[in-house]
Parts: structure tokens; C-alpha cells; sequence
């Protein structure tokens, strides 16, 4: 049974039989883990190996584990830096930021791969314009030259830990103020401007061999009515045809109130594979879940089968007992606990 259209959740700590039902719709692609599936690290271990022991090729497992404020696994991981403080020694020393965003990138996906997951939902390409209530720290920096410098070291790092990356949130939504898990935010400029600015780093990026993008569920009206994650103008016009993306298009979650617009849940599901998503991502709504997987007709296409089969995590993971027997990265974790303290500058 090849991976189908939807990223789904789990309730708990383990899987239960409705768990185990929904993971085995052929619908079903992937499960997202929050942190209440978290309880300490052998328990996550244990359940993406249980996850993975579902189906056959195993379903992909992601999590947003970014840093700062977006880091699902705490007890027993390295704590990750939120991304806008890498900015900060930028700004003093890129070449040392390049290094650190790479460390950063290496630790966050060798641990997670450790635990059985398969990507990150990591980076944020959005700009920091400093007003966005949930972008905020999460993006590196306001200069797109930056961002795209941070985001591929750090792609590089994770790329190291055997983690493929997902750049989001395409084209940009750093510049809105509105946080779209519980409104409709609405981005009044051009395309011109946004092209010229919040775009760049994701052209960047695609350049670098960008494996998958989530779209905003942010409305550009002078583009299209529609957000971009439910936009065939977006996703295929700009992002396939103009950019050449031929990566995975995750949608962001259908149950945030961005998504609304689009209608029920089958209908949003619709909306955004007829888009050009390649899967789509229903979070914290078992009884959604249920209707969607009752009702979604869609039939996978070879390109998006091929797609998400290259973001299964690679090479065979190291425990974590191994990987603090490496000096290398015993002393990356070092130096990463150290961003955004004054410590770090021992380290210049």
C-alpha cells in the first residue's frame, strides 16, 4: 500500500486501536507528533516504532521541532534556540552564524532521527518584520540574503543528522500581523513586492535542492482570492512553473481557522490537493479526521508518491548513547546551548 494524501495526529503516549484504525486508511501518509506524545525518550521511541510498524513502506513521521518556542521534545533533547537568535550573531559574525545554524540543523535532526522521526517541519523562511504574532522570533532575520544564508546551513546540518527540510511559510508570512491559526490573515501588497522580498529566500532555497515547502494559509488578494495553500496560482503558477519547485507541497493544517475558508474539512482537503498540495495535514480533530477519511476521494499521483517517498528519514540512525560518544557532537551541543548567551563569544 503506497503513502496516501493525509498527515494525521495521535491521541496519546501510545497508539490505541482508533489510532491504529486511521493509520491503516490508505489515505492516511503520515503522522505529525505534539507534545503531548511525548513523555520521555524511550516512550517516544517506542511509539514511532510502533507507528512505523503499521504499514508497509512505513508512514512518514514529522514534528515541528524548529527551536525556541517550536520544539515539541524537551526532557532529554538539546534545547534548540529560537531561530531569530542566530540572526543576532549574524549581524556580528556571519561566518560564525553559518556555522552555529549548521551545528543547530545537525543536533535537532540527529536527535529526532535517534527517536524514530523521519523530518522537522523546519525552517522558517518567513522575514522578521518584527510584527507577526506568530512568526516572531521563529524567522531568522528581516534581510532575505540573510535567511537564506541561516536557512542553508542549517538545511546542511540536517541534511548531516539525515533529515530532509521543509521551508515554510511559502510565499511569506512574516509581514501580516494576524496569526492564522485563529484568524484569516490578509496581505494587502503586490506580487511584485512580495517577489522581491519575502520570496527570495524560498527561490534560494529551491535552488538548493529544497525538498518540500509548506504553504500560508494567508490571503495575498491582489494575487488571488483564495490563501496560498488553496491557490493553484500560488502553488503551481509561481511555486512549480516560475520557481521549478518539484518538491512536496504539505498544506498547513486544515483545522486552523485560515483554513475555514475553503468549507468543511473534505472540501479544504479538496481545495488544497486540487491546489497542488501533495499532502495534507488535519491536526487535533480526531472527529474530523474520521469524516475526512470517510469521505476524501483522491487518487495519488506517481510524482507526489515519488515526492514524499524522498522525505522517509535517512541513513540508519544513532542512539543517543552513540551520538554523545562523538566528541563532534558532544561539542556542538555545546556550542548551540550556548546561542543567544555571552558565553558564545568564547567560542568566536
Amino acid at each position: 500500500m503506497s503513502l496516501g494524501p493525509v498527515m494525521i495526529d495521535v491521541v496519546g503516549k501510545e497508539l490505541t486501536a482508533d489510532d491504529i484504525r486511521r493509520l491503516q486508511h490508505p489515505l492516511v501518509g503520515g503522522v505529525i507528533l505534539f507534545a503531548r506524545n511525548f513523555e520521555n525518550c524511550a516512550q517516544l521511541a517506542a511509539l514511532t516504532a510502533s507507528i512505523h510498524a503499521v504499514r508497509k513502506p512505513p508512514l512518514l513521521i514529522g514534528v515541528d521541532h524548529e527551536g525556541g518556542r517550536v520544539q515539541r521534545f524537551r526532557d532529554g533533547f538539546t534545547k534548540i534556540p529560537p531561530m531569530r537568535e542566530l540572526g543576532k550573531v549574524w549581524d556580528k559574525n556571519p561566518k560564525q552564524a553559518r556555522h552555529l545554524a549548521q551545528e543547530a540543523g545537525w543536533v535537532l535532526a540527529a536527535e529526532l532521527r535517534a527517536h524514530g522521526v523521519d523530518f522537522s517541519f523546519t525552517p522558517v523562511l518567513d522575514m522578521d518584520y518584527g510584527d507577526s504574532l506568530v512568526i516572531g522570533d521563529r524567522a531568522f532575520h528581516r534581510n532575505p540574503y540573510a535567511i537564506h544564508e541561516l536557512a542553508f546551513a542549517l538545511m546542511q546540518g540536517l541534511k548531516k543528522g539525515g533529515m530532509q527540510a521543509v521551508g515554510k511559510h511559502f510565499p511569506g508570512h512574516g509581514f501580516v500581523v494576524a496569526d492564522s491559526h485563529v484568524s484569516i490573515p490578509v496581505d494587502e501588497r503586490s506580487f511584485d513586492e512580495i517577489a522581491q522580498n519575502d520570496m527570495q529566500p524560498f527561490r534560494q532555497m529551491i535552488d538548493d535542492g529544497l525538498a518540500a515547502v509548506m504553504p500560508a494559509h494567508v490571503i495575498y488578494p491582489k494575487v488571488d482570492e483564495k490563501p496560498a495553500g488553496f491557490s493553484p496560482r500560488w502553488l503551481q503558477k509561481v511555486l512549480r512553473e516560475r520557481l521549478g519547485f518539484d518538491g512536496v507541497i504539505f498544506s498547513d493544517d486544515l483545522s486552523m481557522e485560515g483554513a475555514t475558508v475553503a468549507g468543511d474539512v473534505t472540501s479544504r482537503a479538496l481545495a488544497a490537493l486540487n491546489a497542488g498540495c501533495d499532502m495534507v495535514l488535519l491536526c487535533n480533530r480526531p472527529d474530523l479526521a474520521d469524516e475526512l477519511l470517510a469521505n476524501l476521494q483522491w487518487k495519488m499521483s506517481a510524482q507526489s508518491i515519488a515526492r514524499l517517498a524522498r522525505m522517509h528519514g535517512g541513513h540508519h540512525p544513532m542512539d543517543m548513547n552513540h551520538l554523545h560518544e562523538s566528541g563532534e557532537f558532544v561539542a556542538a551541543v555545546k556550542r548551540v546551548g550556548l546561542i543567544g548567551k555571552e558565553e558564545l563569544d568564547l567560542f568566536a
